[in-house]
């Protein structure tokens, strides 16, 4: 076991490296120059304190210099990518890149991309892992209940209804929930984090938070009961029709046992994909709710980035969902091991 996680890290490594260059390069494609900017904005700042003459002098010493700070004085992309990295030293000698924790500059928000990117994460797990669980934990039963109950009334109307909530887009949703919630009941706000103008601390905090989270946590869960549904539901039948949940009846066992000691251990395989991936999902954000809701998550983070064009923090975003993304399939595949014993990951 130990050698094949070590193994598929170097692989993950190898991967992560072949991406990061690739995506480097596309984005320095994109016209647009940080070294150029701070130059031309710090000599603007400075049109009335010097001559006129000396300006343009003076901007290429400025221009010189924060391209030497940034690593952007030479045309090789393969070492500004090792600089980028920090493997690679700039002009005078230091390292200052990914390694060393220099994660970029927004524009945007005029700040270290770190500091920028904390809060809207923290917002994303947050309901996202709360939404995760929720769903899970009815879908799940749900899922068994129709495929035991396969063409009862019950199983046909949750069909219906799951294949409805499948189908329809989630903005539409969204519409109809604070159409419902918000406008004729009036329980729910429509949108926002919390209440303008609102100063609370502890306890207070929590619940106001708590308040303004619950639409979007229904919405979120709803959309998800669908497909998870019809996929539990699918694979509990196709589980029931084994030879080993007949010889299983044959023998005695009582349908409890059957079903959740046998039938939904054989189900859960190929539903172990799906779960894990929904849970690290969680990282990545949704970004139809978090429009639709106002809320300062990964998902509108990205967007914004993309319209205002703060390509720091969009590379820095996708190399996390890159990383995220191999963790995930490593951890799928241990997942494997430990639900079906047949399954051997020590190769």
């Amino acid at each position: 076991m130990g050698k094949y996680v070590l193994k598929r890290i170097g692989y993950m490594v190898v991967v992560l490296l072949i991406l990061s260059f690739l995506m480097f390069l596309i984005y320095n494609l994109v016209p647009a120059n940080r070294a150029y900017t701070d130059a031309r904005a710090e000599v603007n700042a400075l049109k009335n304190s010097i001559p006129a003459d000396q300006l343009d002098a003076r901007f290429d010493e400025l221009y010189l210099e924060y391209q030497r700070r940034y690593g952007t004085d030479t045309d090789n992309k393969v070492i500004r990518y090792l600089r980028w990295v920090g493997v690679y030293p700039l002009y005078d000698g230091t390292y200052n890149g990914l390694l060393q924790g220099n994660f970029g500059y927004s524009y945007q928000w005029r700040d270290d991309v770190v500091n920028i990117v904390g809060a809207p994460l923290k917002n994303t797990i947050k309901i996202n892992i709360f939404a995760t669980i929720l769903a899970l934990g009815i879908t799940i039963p749900l899922g068994i209940t129709c495929a035991v109950k396969k063409g009862s009334k019950g199983d046909q109307i949750m069909q219906v209804v799951t294949l409805i909530g499948y189908s329809l887009p989630t903005f539409i949703i969204a519409i109809m929930f604070i159409w419902f919630f918000c406008s004729t009941l009036n329980w729910l706000p429509p949108s926002g984090m919390k209440t303008p103008g609102s100063n609370f601390v502890g306890w207070e905090k929590f619940l106001d938070e708590a308040h303004y989270m619950i639409l979007p946590l229904i919405t979120m869960t709803f959309c998800s009961l669908g497909g998870m549904t019809r996929y539990v539901r699918a694979s509990m039948i196709e589980a029931m029709s084994l030879d080993c949940i007949k010889t299983a009846r044959a023998k005695g066992l009582r349908e409890k046992v059957v079903i959740y000691s046998h039938a939904w251990r054989n189900a859960l395989i190929p539903i172990v994909t799906l779960v894990v991936g929904w849970f690290l999902g969680i990282f990545s954000g949704s970004l139809v709710i978090e429009q639709m809701f106002a809320l300062n998550g990964m998902g509108n983070l990205m967007i914004t980035s993309l319209q205002t064009q703060d390509f720091d923090v969009i590379i820095l975003l996708q190399m996390f969902y890159v990383i995220i993304s191999l963790l995930g399939n490593l951890i799928i595949d241990l997942v494997y091991g430990l639900v079906d014993p047949r399954v051997r990951v020590n190769k």
